[in-house]
């Protein structure tokens, strides 16, 4: 095992979509993207894009030899469900030391560097995070059949269920609700066809209408950006975060939920830091370092 002078450092943002590899030489930082890696849904494709991907970043460094055998890195990976999952992915990674994590730590890193404070990441899925004293406390990041909440997916999901409650009298219809069941041939019955194969992706490309039609003063919009906005301070609240404590919004969702949130909380978004993958580099300085990731 590695364990003084590491080749290189190297840090993974690697999501359920797409997979970021940064290797720092001295001063020189090579990037590459490849295919997502998900460690849950497929660990052992995963796995060789992973492998394939480290290879290829060594190359393009010009790191010579057992380089990669005596780097240190840290991967944040979509599907990481807990200890047992993380040691036996950065066991088969050909990395002298190498830490398997969450994809949302390093982004919570990367967002407060090494400040106290919360982030709410508001993209296709969502996760909550508090870092406080250098430890991460997580709420959230359950996928999107059991969470999820205030997601791009899961406010595309509430609008076809919407839909779905106009059509059984629960609540009444709004431009909203119509026009989206007109994007659906034969209404309940194209929503029911769409949602057999759909994927956390397709609800998420609905939720710039949801956006829209809230600014418009839509009924049903308004009633899903609530609700979200309701969740993420339910979810802050859990860690333990209050005002004026820093909070970072990242994610394509994060400024269109500021309007609906508490002032006081809205007072105490700050700008990220830095990326996610600039997270996993610095975590894997700490763990170069001999200090806990």
């Amino acid at each position: 095992m590695l364990r003084h002078n590491p080749s290189c450092l190297i840090g993974v943002d690697g999501g359920g979509t797409s997979c970021r590899i940064a290797l720092l030489k001295g001063d020189e930082r090579t990037e590459l993207h490849v295919a997502s890696a998900n460690v849950h849904s497929d660990p052992d494709g995963a796995v060789a894009t992973l492998r394939a991907g480290l290879h290829e970043a060594a190359r393009l460094a010009g790191l010579e030899g057992d380089g990669l055998e005596r780097a240190c890195g840290v991967l944040g990976l979509a599907g990481v469900t807990g200890p047992r999952v993380a040691a036996a992915i950065a066991a088969r990674l050909p990395l002298g030391r190498a830490k398997v994590v969450e994809d949302c730590v390093p982004a919570v890193v990367g967002a407060l560097g090494d400040g106290d404070g919360a982030v709410a990441g508001l993209g296709t899925g969502s996760f909550f995070a508090r870092q406080a004293g250098g430890a991460v406390d997580l709420r959230g990041g359950w996928g999107f059949v059991l969470g999820d909440e205030a997601s791009g997916a899961w406010l595309g999901r509430g609008l076809l269920a919407r839909v779905l409650h106009v059509e059984d009298g629960l609540v009444p219809a709004t431009a909203l609700s119509r026009a989206t069941r007109d994007g659906y041939d034969g209404g309940p019955e194209g929503i029911l066809a769409f949602v057999a194969g759909a994927r956390p992706a397709d609800y998420a490309a609905l939720a710039p209408r949801v956006v829209a039609a809230a600014r418009d003063g839509d009924a049903a919009g308004l009633f899903l950006m609530r609700a979200g906005a309701a969740h993420v301070q339910a979810a802050l609240e859990a860690l333990g975060w209050r005002p004026p404590d820093p909070l970072c919004l990242t994610g394509g969702l994060a400024p269109h939920y500021v309007p609906y949130l508490p002032a006081p909380t809205a007072a105490a978004i700050v700008p990220a830091k830095a990326t996610a993958l600039d997270g996993a580099l610095r975590m894997a300085a700490r763990l170069a370092d001999g200090a806990a990731a």
